[in-house]
């Protein structure tokens, strides 16, 4: 698995999607390939895929530290806390400066399961930025 493979597959899916989202997605080259996969309708909201010989990771960027409200920051944190266990296939972390929501799968997985994480992790991407919405600036 790689992700010219996800990207050929996800390309071609069209109006036969398990999901019914259609997908477009863009290789990135670099010391890691990644992949960059928007969703139609979804656009301000990519998410990254990288596989590497033990996993399929999948990342969606949420927001940067400076788009957070310092005073309810500790709040926030709190509510991502509590809302990361009834979240399906999504977990939180931070990058940089740069809040995100990520999910990861064996790289045996399927096509069609790759598909399926990706629209979960989108959905709940769509979610938590809801949810988070009176944190944020």
């Amino acid at each position: 698995m790689n992700i010219h493979t996800i990207a050929n597959y996800l390309n071609e899916l069209a109006d036969n999607s398990h999901t019914g989202l259609t997908f477009d997605c863009l290789p990135i080259a670099g010391e890691v390939d990644v992949l960059q996969v928007t969703i139609e309708n979804r656009e301000e909201l990519p998410i990254f895929v990288s596989v590497t010989e033990d996993q399929i990771l999948c990342i969606a960027y949420l927001w940067g530290e400076d788009e957070v409200k310092q005073e309810t920051r500790s709040e926030m944190l709190e509510a991502m806390i509590e809302m990361n266990i009834p979240m399906p296939l999504s977990a939180f972390s931070k990058i940089d400066n740069k809040y995100v929501i990520f999910g990861a799968q064996s790289v045996n997985s399927s096509l069609a399961d790759v598909e399926h994480e990706l629209s979960v992790l989108s959905d709940n991407s769509l979610e938590v930025i809801a949810e988070m919405s009176d944190y944020l600036i």
